[in-house]
């Protein structure tokens, strides 16, 4: 299943940014896939939000990784400087298993994510963006389920 979800402002993107990180468990991975200024960042903050953090959320793009403390740790990777990514020596397997974790670029890691919620940001007008959500494994899809408009 694939859900479609139009955000009409920076405050929606987060606001949908919230609502996944107050149902987020330790082990859980979020792929982030969009093209820069698409909303992956402002999406993450809402992520950390939700978590109860209240950091000052930013790219980790130099860095590739920050962490973010809330009801449980959020690890924030971004991998749009590297060309070939090996997950494992970036720590990833260390991590996931006690924080929640979000994957700016994460076409990028592939496979190597598992199971997750894939959701990729397109940029639909000037404050508009559409975002294709597509769980991978039966917790990727209760993660899909939980963003549903329905819901």
């Amino acid at each position: 299943m694939t859900l479609v979800i139009e955000s009409r402002s920076e405050e929606e993107t987060r606001a949908l940014g919230r609502r996944l990180g107050a149902v987020l468990r330790a082990g859980d991975v979020v792929g982030l896939v969009g093209d820069l200024g698409a909303g992956k960042t402002q999406f993450t903050k809402g992520v950390a939000e939700g978590l109860g953090s209240d950091a000052v959320v930013t790219s980790p793009t130099f860095v590739l990784m920050n962490t973010y403390e809330g009801r449980l740790p959020l690890r924030h990777y971004d991998l749009y400087r590297l060309e070939s990514v090996e997950m494992e020596s970036l720590g990833f397997d260390d991590v996931r298993g006690t924080s929640a974790v979000v994957v700016e670029w994460g076409e990028k890691a592939g496979e190597a994510l598992g199971e997750r919620l894939e959701i990729a940001f397109e940029v639909a007008g000037p404050e508009r963006r559409r975002l294709t959500m597509r769980g991978v494994g039966a917790r990727g899809r209760e993660l899909e389920a939980a963003l549903s408009p329905s819901k």
